[in-house]
C-alpha cells in the first residue's frame, strides 16, 4: 500500500495554462488597443469616448480586466502559498486580494458601461 501525502490544493497544469492564455488575451488586447488608438484622428476626449462608445472596445476592454485579474490572482496565490506558511494568515490574504480584485473588476466594468 502506497501512503499518499496531500499537500496543498493541485492546481498545477490548469493554472499555469490559464495564466499563460490570460497573458496572450492580454498581449492581444494590448495590439489591438494602440492600433485603435494610433488610428484616431487626435487624442482629444471626444475621440477616446468615441472609441469607448462603441460595444466592441468595450467588450475587449473587460475581457482585458477578467485576463488581468485571473492573472493576478494567480500569481499572488501561489506566492501567498509558497512563502506565507500560517494558514489563518494566508486565508486573510487571500480573501483581502479576492476582494480586492473584485472591486477593481467592478469599477472596472462601471467605467467601461459609463462612458457616453
Amino acid at each position: 500500500m502506497v501512503n499518499r501525502i496531500v499537500v496543498g490544493a493541485h492546481y498545477g497544469l490548469k493554472d499555469w495554462l490559464i495564466q499563460r492564455l490570460s497573458a496572450v488575451v492580454m498581449a492581444i488586447y494590448a495590439v489591438l488597443f494602440v492600433v485603435q488608438v494610433s488610428a484616431l484622428p487626435s487624442f482629444d476626449l471626444a475621440h477616446w469616448r468615441a472609441l469607448f462608445a462603441g460595444g466592441f472596445m468595450r467588450v475587449a476592454s473587460l475581457l482585458f480586466l477578467l485576463a488581468l485579474v485571473y492573472h493576478a490572482w494567480i500569481g499572488v496565490r501561489d506566492i501567498f502559498m509558497d512563502y506565507v506558511k500560517p494558514a489563518g494568515i494566508r486565508l486573510l490574504l487571500h480573501t483581502v486580494t479576492v476582494l480586492f480584485l473584485a472591486g477593481c473588476l467592478g469599477w472596472g466594468a462601471q467605467i467601461l458601461w459609463r462612458v457616453q
